[in-house]
């Protein structure tokens, strides 16, 4: 029951007022480059949400992709050579 009672706690901490939600929506638009280049920068709250959604989806597959690009080329180059030393210091 007090598990019940402090999420019920949290849930009344964390509301948002309408204010605060459009603020928020505002924000994520200017970061969405597919809402960000259109002409109008109207946007409807769900068009937003699922354009952010599409967009994370996008970033971790660059994020994935070059992660395995990444592996590929640090697999192909020997480990003492400057190329390697490079990309050592890059990724540390």
């Amino acid at each position: 029951m007090s598990s019940r009672r402090s999420a019920q706690s949290s849930n009344e901490a964390v509301r948002l007022t309408d204010s605060q939600i459009l603020q928020l929506l505002s924000k994520l638009q200017q970061l969405l480059p597919e809402i960000r280049n259109r002409r109008s920068n109207k946007a409807s709250a769900s068009k937003v949400l699922q354009e952010t959604c599409k967009y994370v989806r996008s970033l971790h597959k660059e994020v994935d992709d070059l992660s395995e690009r990444l592996s590929h080329l640090l697999s192909t180059i020997d480990d003492e050579s400057p190329e390697a030393s490079v990309i050592r210091s890059l990724i540390m």
